[in-house]
């Protein structure tokens, strides 16, 4: 029999609960006496059963009147003006989960950025980032070149005089070459291959270097290392075969054994042949002359006239002068 009341007044709670009337729904609560449900009762997060009953001061005039006697049982409510309180030491029953800011209204949805807008971002940002690599690169190289200018000026290369003559039959020594960009190479006419083609891939070099308006006009010059067969006429005869502003020196033997000594040149005269047709063994080494007449870079027989040309633009954009 206690079982269909509970029931009856369980559906009588239910009916008032989905009329939306707060007072029916405690008038019929109250009369079910929670705390004698026992186990059942966890629905509301712990169990009812042997609670005690709470002191009167907690029910409200309305309970205390007798009309509704039930209430006083409750060890968890008490009405207010119909208001659900809960009594110190006891804890609050929760029936709604509130948010994490202590407030039961819904999160913002994050603003949606339109696609065009982020892309637009993360090209700026890549961007700037890829300049700044740039730049740093190039910061880089610079250093370098400059710190590798400052080792070669050190070095004693190229810093002594020579008193030749070109072949044209005019005096030429080391300070009539300053003020303009010089690619020297030492060899001798006779050579059967190796010159020729070091002095083709100098006269590329010069061409290509041309082409460009901007940068300053690169001398080429030609030494030789067999004064004693390359005459002013040899000479001459031999260095019309490749560019026209190609320069060919020559002197006594001394003369020429000086110049390729302040460059660091070997070379060696072979035996002699029946036909008094010997060779000579040398560096084949370009030397790249700034315009302060000192040493700044070389490049031997493997370097091509692609790199060649590339490398002596690259000095003459970051040129700065080492006398001043």
């Amino acid at each position: 029999m206690r079982r269909r009341r509970n029931s009856a007044r369980a559906l009588r709670l239910l009916r008032a609960a989905r009329h939306g009337t707060l007072r029916g729904m405690f008038q019929c609560w109250a009369r079910l006496q929670p705390w004698r449900l026992g186990g059942y009762s966890t629905l509301w997060g712990r169990s009812l059963a042997g609670s005690p009953r709470p002191p009167s001061r907690y029910l409200s005039p309305l309970a205390a009147s007798g009309r509704h006697p039930a209430w006083r049982s409750s060890p968890f409510w008490r009405v207010d003006d119909f208001r659900l309180s809960v009594p110190a030491g006891q804890p609050a029953l929760t029936l709604w989960r509130p948010s994490s800011q202590g407030s039961s209204e819904p999160p913002r949805p994050e603003p949606q950025y339109p696609l065009r807008t982020r892309l637009l971002v993360v090209s700026i940002v890549t961007l700037q980032l890829v300049l700044a690599w740039l730049y740093f690169r190039s910061e880089k190289e610079k250093l370098d070149k400059q710190k590798r200018i400052e080792e070669l000026r050190k070095v004693a290369i190229g810093q002594g005089n020579f008193q030749l003559v070109d072949h044209t039959g005019r005096p030429c020594s080391k300070e009539d070459l300053k003020g303009s960009w010089i690619l020297l190479y030492f060899g001798f006419t006779h050579c059967p291959d190796i010159c020729p083609e070091e002095l083709e891939k100098m006269s590329r070099v010069v061409n290509m270097l041309d082409a460009d308006p901007k940068l300053p006009r690169l001398q080429p010059v030609f030494i030789t290392v067999d004064p004693e067969r390359d005459t002013v006429e040899a000479v001459a005869k031999y260095v019309k075969e490749f560019h026209p502003r190609l320069r060919g020196l020559t002197g006594t033997p001394e003369q020429v054994q000086k110049a390729g000594r302040s460059y660091r040149v070997y070379y060696s005269t072979g035996p002699k042949d029946e036909d008094n047709d010997y060779l000579v063994d040398h560096t084949v080494i370009l030397y790249l002359l700034s315009p302060d007449g000192l040493f700044l870079d070389y490049y031997n027989r493997y370097k091509t006239d692609v790199k060649i040309a590339e490398s002596i633009r690259g000095h003459m954009a970051t040129y700065k002068t080492l006398l001043a």
